[in-house]
């Protein structure tokens, strides 16, 4: 396959030694989303708008914070804060409404206002959730292009450690969309072998973690289980730990 802005990514990450590709593709798209957002392009005004718009969740919110660039952050803020200030204002004009039932426990006829609608998707917006995903649906489409055209790909994939949870939930699930019949039993036999022998080696590497912490295994060497907690947070939540200091 022709190499495309899509593949290079795809591949990289299915030639790193990682325990889920697709979270390690994710965790790229989150932290290029992140330096986006911090960096002189958030003065665009068409970024700077869609950012006051769909603000941020509070994980991504947390994460800005974090990245210690005080002042992109305070201009965004400043920017952000101004936009849904004039929205809340106009949303919550009258004051006389109500969306409490009444005696009977019938709604009010203005239950499920514009307030309540606003505050869902408010909950539930973000910019840099968007922006990963749109991405990231790319990066699935490009990986069952080249698992099917692709035989060096292919073998990269076969020979890989698995998935986590949500992320071989997903390839399986996505499979029919791409896959002819005969195809999707190969790849989906594969990749539920792969899954299997994957926590199974977890499994493994957790119970020599435990045993490690008995007196009677002190001198034992440790195996390939110094990791293994973070690697069984990967499998299981999608989250890459960062390392101990």
């Amino acid at each position: 396959m022709k190499e495309q802005i899509y593949t290079i990514p795809v591949k990289d990450a299915f030639s790193s030694d990682c325990e889920c590709p697709l979270c390690r593709m994710h965790k790229d798209l989150e932290d290029a989303a992140v330096a986006f957002v911090l960096s002189p392009s958030y003065m665009e005004e068409d970024v700077r708008g869609q950012t006051n718009d769909l603000g941020f969740c509070p994980q991504h919110m947390s994460r800005l914070y974090n990245e210690g660039n005080v002042l992109g952050l305070c201009l965004m803020l400043e920017s952000g804060m101004k936009h849904q200030h004039q929205k809340l204002m106009g949303l919550t004009k009258d004051a006389s409404s109500s969306s409490s039932k009444g005696i009977f426990g019938r709604k009010n006829k203005d239950e499920g206002s514009d307030v309540a609608a606003f505050r869902a998707s408010y909950k539930k917006s973000c910019y840099i959730c968007n922006r990963i995903d749109t991405t990231f649906d790319r990066y699935i489409d490009t990986f069952f292009q080249l698992y099917k055209k692709d035989g060096d790909f292919r073998k990269s994939v076969e020979m890989g450690k698995g998935y986590c949870v949500d992320h071989f939930l997903l390839l399986w699930e996505k499979a029919p969309q791409y896959l002819a019949k005969d195809q999707l039993t190969s790849f989906r036999t594969m990749l539920r072998d792969q899954m299997d022998q994957s926590l199974t080696r977890i499994e493994s590497d957790l119970e020599w973690f435990e045993k490690k912490f008995d007196y009677q295994y002190r001198d034992q060497p440790w195996k390939n289980s110094k990791d293994a907690v973070p690697r069984a947070v990967l499998k299981l939540n999608s989250q890459f730990l960062p390392p101990k200091k």
